[in-house]
């Protein structure tokens, strides 16, 4: 006989809490959930797409004393960092109440307000007014309110060994105002950038209706955010992942101006090449061709803009990335059964899903890209469906291509990767073999 499923539902949504000194900080009992009309729930009006700040309302999530019955959104500030957060008020480091101290915090660079912070079939993702929240919502700041920023615009040199090479070699010139001295040593303007999701736009864009994401992402983070499923009323959510930042060369208000030329490069993390340069894939060489084509577009009189979104080995992870390499290096690292490793591992060969990745283009009010240095289809499939033009596609060039990245690069050929070169067929791409670990280690299992 089938067991029978019985649901208990706590009185109030509550339950107590086995107290501890470490627990001392806060009251005997654990609120679990929130759900509309229990006594007190008075979310915050907030509605997505309002023409401006003051009509669209704060993003309030804050779980603290008299907030936790006035929020109006799920999850936690930081992204992934929120996780730090708790670990540090449990250590007694952080006071659970603190509230920052804003001073002198506003951006180095004030955003022209875009058509598209209105519109919400166009930003989804992130909150178009969360880089200044002190003059969006400073009188609710100073009375009390835990609002805190999602976005931050600051200014800074950076220094890439690429560029000081091209500098030495004379492919990049010294300009006094972008590239600043021989060194190579270059000005920034960098935005970086907190997820923060309405949810009905966030389903829409994946094609699934709300209920099923809220309930898909409630099963799949371990049951961590009961409110997705108890509130379907807060229709914002913080979720516990990496953002982005901008990289911008040149002045930033050229970024939006259709009237000069704009080079991008979307760029998804990858520790191992970006980092440590590791040679088994092209992100690396590709990230430096990049941003030394944005560099180049913004001292020709234009813009270059570089953005950089944490997706760690195809939003899959860097364990399960290894996992890959492990598979391919003792399988026989060949282009044709290139996916078809991953596939094996993570079940798809991509999570990266470049749906919400627009929305930042957007919100920097770019219309088109004259220069998109990127193969990818689906990043360019993305942009071009969310209604922003792409004049021409740069491949990376030959020269800077590692040999051990043959492998990948060539796959990605093959699976629709565009490119100006030769295009392999799958007999040519059993031919294409990656480095072995003959002299490192077994290389059989």
């Amino acid at each position: 006989m089938a067991q029978e499923e019985t649901t208990v539902q706590p009185k109030d949504a509550e339950t107590t809490a086995v107290q501890s000194p470490s627990a001392s900080r806060y009251s005997k009992h654990i609120i679990l959930t929130t759900y509309p009309g229990q006594s007190g729930i008075d979310p915050v009006p907030l509605e997505w797409g309002a023409p401006d700040a003051k009509s669209r309302g704060p993003v309030v999530v804050s779980r603290s004393g008299a907030f936790l019955k006035r929020r109006n959104a799920m999850g936690a500030h930081g992204g992934s960092y929120s996780i730090y957060n708790a670990l540090a008020i449990a250590a007694g480091d952080l006071d659970p109440e603190f509230r920052p101290n804003f001073v002198n915090t506003e951006p180095t660079f004030d955003f022209p307000w875009q058509k598209s912070w209105a519109d919400k079939t166009k930003i989804v993702s992130m909150d178009p007014y969360g880089h200044d929240v002190v003059k969006y919502f400073g009188d609710k700041i100073s009375a009390g309110w835990d609002i805190r920023p999602t976005m931050a615009i600051t200014r800074a040199n950076m220094k890439l060994a690429e560029i000081a090479e091209a500098v030495r070699d004379g492919h990049l010139d010294v300009d006094g105002s972008i590239v600043v001295d021989s060194t190579g040593e270059v000005r920034v303007t960098k935005v970086a950038v907190e997820p923060v999701w309405y949810l009905p736009g966030v389903a829409e864009r994946f094609g699934v209706d709300e209920p099923t994401l809220r309930r898909t992402l409630f099963e799949h983070t371990g049951g961590s955010y009961p409110e997705l499923i108890t509130r379907p009323d807060l229709k914002i959510f913080l979720p516990p992942i990496g953002g982005l930042t901008v990289y911008i060369f040149g002045p930033p208000e050229r970024v939006a101006d259709e009237n000069v030329k704009l080079a991008l490069r979307i760029h998804d993390e990858c520790n191992g090449s970006d980092v440590f340069q590791s040679d088994i894939c092209t992100c690396r060489p590709y990230l430096a061709f990049g941003i030394r084509e944005a560099i180049r577009e913004a001292q020709n009189g234009g813009s270059g803009v570089v953005i950089y979104f944490r997706k760690e080995g195809r939003a899959l992870g860097e364990v399960t990335k290894y996992l890959v390499y492990n598979a391919r290096k003792r399988g026989g690292d060949t282009a044709d059964k290139y996916f078809t490793r991953t596939e094996n591992i993570a079940g798809v060969r991509d999570m990266r899903f470049q749906a919400l990745m627009p929305d930042i283009l957007h919100w920097l009010g770019i219309k088109k890209i004259d220069r998109m240095l990127s193969m990818s289809n689906m990043k360019h499939d993305a942009i071009v469906e969310s209604g922003i033009k792409i004049i021409e596609r740069i491949p990376i060039p030959e020269d800077m291509i590692p040999d051990d990245s043959r492998v990948e690069i060539d796959a990605k050929i093959n699976a629709g990767y565009f490119t100006t070169g030769k295009q392999y067929t799958m007999e040519e791409l059993a031919q294409v073999r990656g480095r072995g670990w003959e002299k490192w280690e077994d290389i059989t299992h």
